[in-house]
């Protein structure tokens, strides 16, 4: 084949990507108070030695109350740096960039770990000592019926949030991390802002696109200002709310163009979110479901976007690059499924190396193998 797009490298500012695949965010439910653990390091690490080029943290968050759940990744305190410092190095050190996707749940914060309901919390969880805590958000409206009434943020709020994201940006960098994204997306608090659902305010943060979008610019802004200059910075957006009188694609695109004005490097492309669970919405789901918006954004700005969704196959995303529809390629749950997705990729996709891309410790086993079998490397 001609080469390929996915294992071909990408700079970003002064970052060299090996490829194109990237660990997406994926919640995991398991830190106590916000600390790493050695969950999160065989978690992360096995991403970096399974051939992924970006291997991203969950939705870490940047105050104990911006926390989905008990269990969330934070970076609120330089207690946390070390423990998800152990993580980066090892990422760093097989291979892959490390990105820490820094996040405020809004009026999402203080619900149950999906095993254990995925809803408010309740007595359930009250008697495993996970009681509620205060909830903010634009507006004192509520994800539900039964959840809780968050608190309307005042302008007070305002500043102390947007402190937080640069406190954790900086915290980010201690930790050793190569890219920073901001989570913008899935119903948490800056998509709470920019949707028009969950955004009731009369003030300078709501009513109009522009206020709408007011927050997520300032902080992004903050953010980069703190990033150093050769440290790419992503933005994860839900591109739809696919709910009537929702964000729309058309915003989206004209968020985008803003971001890149700040210099934001990856617009991330997911969707859904703002009401019910992470992604939830009336968006048909079928593999690579959400890479029109990807496309549509890259071409219509001129950013670079990375694609999420369902991308399941190897020849699915060579494809979606091949076509310029995006930049990156995120790979979620097909990674939980097979971790060595990036180097069982490279062999769907023709790329005969041996097992030169696989870690030492596996490739000459797997070499070993192939030879005392009589086969070919990609036999």
């Amino acid at each position: 084949m001609s080469a390929s797009a996915l294992f071909s490298a990408l700079t970003l500012r002064g970052l060299v990507l090996r490829n194109r695949v990237v660990l997406s965010p994926m919640c995991q439910y398991s830190a106590v108070e916000g600390l790493a653990n050695d969950w999160h390091l065989a978690h992360l690490g096995k991403f970096a030695t399974g051939g992924m080029g970006l291997v991203f943290t969950e939705a870490t968050a940047v105050e104990r109350d911006g926390r989905i759940t008990h269990g969330d990744l934070g970076l609120w305190s330089d207690a946390h740096i070390e423990p998800l410092a152990r993580a980066v190095r090892f990422v760093k050190a097989n291979g892959a960039a490390a990105g820490i996707q820094i996040a405020h749940a809004g009026r999402k914060a203080s619900m149950q770990r999906p095993w254990h309901g995925n809803g408010p919390l309740d007595d359930t969880d009250r008697a495993r000592g996970e009681d509620t805590w205060n909830v903010i958000a634009p507006s004192a409206v509520p994800l539900d019926t039964g959840w809780l009434v968050p608190h309307a943020m005042s302008l007070a709020d305002i500043a102390r949030v947007k402190a937080a994201f640069v406190a954790t940006a900086k915290r980010a960098l201690d930790a050793g991390f190569d890219v920073a994204e901001v989570h913008g997306a899935h119903g948490y608090l800056l998509h709470e802002f920019l949707s028009p659902i969950s955004n009731l305010r009369t003030d300078a943060y709501g009513g109009s696109f522009d206020n709408r979008i007011r927050l997520a610019l300032e902080i992004t802004e903050a953010v980069r200002a703190v990033w150093p200059d050769d440290r790419p910075l992503f933005f994860r957006v839900s591109a739809v709310d696919g709910v009537d009188g929702g964000w729309t694609l058309d915003e989206s695109v004209s968020l985008a163009r803003r971001l890149k004005s700040l210099g934001v490097d990856v617009v991330d492309c997911s969707s859904g979110g703002i009401a019910g669970s992470a992604t939830a919405a009336r968006i048909k789901r079928f593999p690579g479901f959400q890479v029109p918006y990807a496309a549509q954004i890259r071409h219509d700005v001129g950013v670079p976007t990375m694609a999420v969704g369902l991308i399941m196959e190897p020849r699915m995303a060579e494809d979606i690059l091949q076509r310029r529809e995006a930049d990156l390629i995120a790979i979620g749950r097909e990674a939980l499924h097979d971790p060595h997705w990036a180097l069982h990729a490279e062999a769907a996709l023709g790329i005969d190396n041996g097992f030169a891309t696989w870690p030492p410790q596996y490739g000459w086993w797997l070499d070993k193998r192939q030879q005392a079998l009589g086969r070919t490397p990609m036999a």
